[in-house]
């Protein structure tokens, strides 16, 4: 499994992004998908999920602000932000568990600032 993920850049407060994770492997539209980001300092924190059917479930640190939605054909999911904070601004990853692993993605760094 190999996950690339995409779309990151700088945006003012309030602003919107949308990210991309790009996975590889026929079993990646079976997995649940999660969304993680680290900010300078910090740990690693949860932004949401979504599983197969598209049930997604959200951490509270963007709840209400992310949406998370995916194209099983495509083997893409996508990270949607919005009214950005700078405190939102981190390395955004994605992530699956599969077969007792964890495989993670090379990041997108997420950049607030005015």
């Amino acid at each position: 499994v190999q996950l690339a993920e995409s779309g990151g850049g700088v945006v003012q407060p309030g602003g919107s992004l949308k990210l991309t994770c790009t996975g590889s492997g026929s079993a990646f539209r079976f997995m649940v998908v999660g969304w993680y980001r680290q900010a300078p300092g910090k740990q690693r924190e949860f932004v949401g999920d979504i599983g197969l059917g598209g049930t997604t479930m959200y951490g509270d640190a963007m709840k209400g602000r992310a949406t998370i939605t995916r194209d099983s054909d495509k083997d893409m999911v996508w990270l949607q932000m919005s009214n950005l904070r700078p405190e939102d601004t981190a390395v955004y990853y994605c992530n699956v568990e599969y077969k007792g692993q964890s495989y993670w993605g090379q990041g997108t760094q997420v950049t607030v600032s005015s």
